[in-house]
């Protein structure tokens, strides 16, 4: 019989005769007249909730006390003026004791959003534990108890897809607008590819418009080579992988966090050979010491562990024996990885659903086409974009391009590919060339042509909105046509790019792509481009939101992070 309290202890006791079961009783009876007792006893007590889990052969059966121990130091309690603080309705009192007695390294922070006073992380029901010297800016201080309270999970039942269950939250958490009931979907969409969801039932969430095709079926699969464990509660999951039963993810380490802009998942590792969550400028594998990479796509020079051009939120671990997993969050908001030396990662997310993936491999080889066969895989090059390119900003006229390729020609040295940065555009204006400088540009791409090469120009996305009405058609028919990212005021958003104030196209709306395609399709019809460099599309601006600034909304500044 194994008796699993809340707090993770594990008792093993064997009762294989009478006797033997007959002390079990006797002794289990002893301990719980004692702690009500104690209970009744002493006036100056905290709560602490055990859960008992039976495993016997009866099945699995639940007893919750509500067991009130001594305190045995007073200063353990909040003073009279931390007592004024205004409290989350998580927890009467702060965890005590043995619940705060965590390995450093085993600490998941809960105080991600800003630093905490010993009262403010204790009335989250948080335990507070100052770091020792020489562990600053890593593990937190403020941080999760064993007990935390979460959602609880009700049976999994058959879906369209898959199983799914309701999620329910009896406990507030400490995040404005808490999101009390959620939808679990589990679909095991091949025999590498687990497939699992966690939404907002009552209320649609921006979810990633990605079409994801069927996994391709292997004719020599045995069976899946995962299974999935849940603990109701408070809710978690755990993935294993069949073949040896290691354990690839496991989400009971720290309490799963749902509101309307902070969503919140950990999970322990089973190795610290971890590469991915790009893109930053760090080495193939990544460091766990407390590191928090960024990803929100900016225009920005590599450095340090800054967030870059792009977000990939997915990670490959190499397991000990040399297999391989990977999992993608396929969740497009703002977010936050952060990884600690337990092995243990932390997802933060801004905003949208927790859609996860979880690519069994067993392979890295393996794990890197199962993700390519979520996300798609890229287009086949043409044969001449493998040659040689030469580009740079500062070819001033068509002339002073040509020369370029001429001496090329003349050291001998094969030159596949000529470009030409925005020297080019009038006014650094999109499908636009300068008259004067680039006036024969149509001609000198038709020369290339006739050598054998071929001809990329850059083109930003970004649209000059400062030309007078009706002299830039590109801007005229988008502002009629509704295709500019907008502020708060319905008007396009304007940023300050190359050619000045700029307006950014939002590629999410249909009509945006329509109008981009008949601007390049024109555009090509006078200059016979071979390719289009697309650059400054992170969105790029040089000013922080735009020309006017940012408006104080909560999509600005979430209210989870406002101090």
């Amino acid at each position: 019989m194994t008796y699993r309290g809340r707090l993770g202890e594990i008792w093993r006791v064997s009762a294989r005769t009478p006797v033997a079961g007959l002390a079990l009783s006797v002794l289990t009876t002893a301990l719980l007249a004692y702690l009500l007792c104690v209970c009744m006893s002493d006036h100056k007590t905290k709560v602490i909730r055990i859960t008992l889990e039976n495993f016997s052969g009866d099945g699995l059966e639940r007893a919750r006390r509500n067991v009130r121990t001594p305190v045995a130091d007073r200063q353990q309690f909040p003073s009279r003026s931390e007592r004024n603080i205004k409290r989350s309705p998580v927890s009467r009192f702060a965890p005590r004791g043995e619940l705060c007695q965590r390995p450093p390294e085993e600490r998941f922070d809960c105080a991600r959003d800003r630093s905490l006073s010993r009262a403010e992380c204790e009335a989250r029901g948080c335990c507070y534990v100052p770091l020792k010297d020489g562990l600053s800016n890593g593990p937190p201080c403020c941080f999760y108890p064993p007990s935390y309270p979460g959602y609880k999970m009700a049976p999994l039942s058959p879906s369209p897809r898959g199983q799914a269950a309701t999620l329910n939250r009896p406990t507030p958490s400490y995040l404005p607008r808490d999101i009390s009931t959620l939808q679990l979907e589990v679909m095991e969409e091949s025999e590498g590819r687990l497939h699992l969801t966690l939404k907002d039932p009552a209320h649609p969430r921006y979810e990633v418009p990605l079409s994801v095709a069927p996994p391709r079926k292997s004719p020599e699969a045995q069976g899946a080579l995962y299974g999935v464990e849940f603990q109701p509660d408070p809710f978690g999951f755990v993935v294993r992988r069949k073949s040896n039963g290691r354990v690839l993810m496991n989400t009971t380490v720290a309490p799963l966090l749902f509101a309307d802009q902070y969503l919140q998942l950990s999970t322990s590792l089973p190795s610290s050979l971890l590469s991915g969550l790009g893109e930053h400028y760090t080495p193939l594998t990544l460091d766990l010491n407390w590191t928090s990479l960024t990803l929100w796509n900016q225009d920005m020079a590599p450095h340090g562990d800054a967030n870059l051009y792009g977000s990939h939120p997915f990670y490959l671990v190499q397991e000990g024996d040399g297999q391989a997993h990977g999992v993608f969050l396929l969740n497009s908001n703002a977010m936050e990885v952060v990884l600690q030396p337990t092995p243990a990662l932390t997802w933060v997310s801004i905003g949208g659903v927790l859609d996860l993936y979880v690519l069994l491999g067993p392979d890295p080889q393996s794990v890197v086409r199962q993700y390519h066969e979520v996300i798609g895989y890229p287009m086949m090059p043409p044969y001449w974009s493998l040659g040689f390119h030469l580009c740079r900003w500062g070819y001033p006229t068509t002339n002073a391009t040509r020369a370029v390729a001429q001496r090329m020609h003349d050291a001998q040295f094969p030159l596949d590919v000529q470009w030409n940065d925005l020297d080019y555009a009038d006014k650094q204006r999109d499908f636009t060339f300068d008259p004067q400088r680039f006036g024969d540009l149509p001609e000198m791409v038709k020369e290339f042509h006739q050598a054998g090469m071929k001809y990329v120009l850059i083109l930003d996305p970004g649209i000059s909105s400062s030309s007078p009405p009706g002299s830039y058609r590109p801007f005229d028919e988008g502002l009629q046509r509704g295709v500019f990212i907008r502020n708060t005021t319905g008007q396009p958003l304007i940023g300050q790019v190359w050619p000045g104030p700029t307006a950014f196209p939002d590629f999410t709306n249909p009509e945006t792509q329509s109008w981009w395609q008949e601007n390049i399709q024109d555009f090509h019809s006078k200059v016979p481009v071979d390719g289009l460099w697309i650059d400054m599309n992170e969105p790029a601006s040089f000013v922080q939101g735009s020309v006017e600034g940012c408006p104080d909304t909560d999509l600005e500044s979430p209210p989870m992070f406002q101090v």
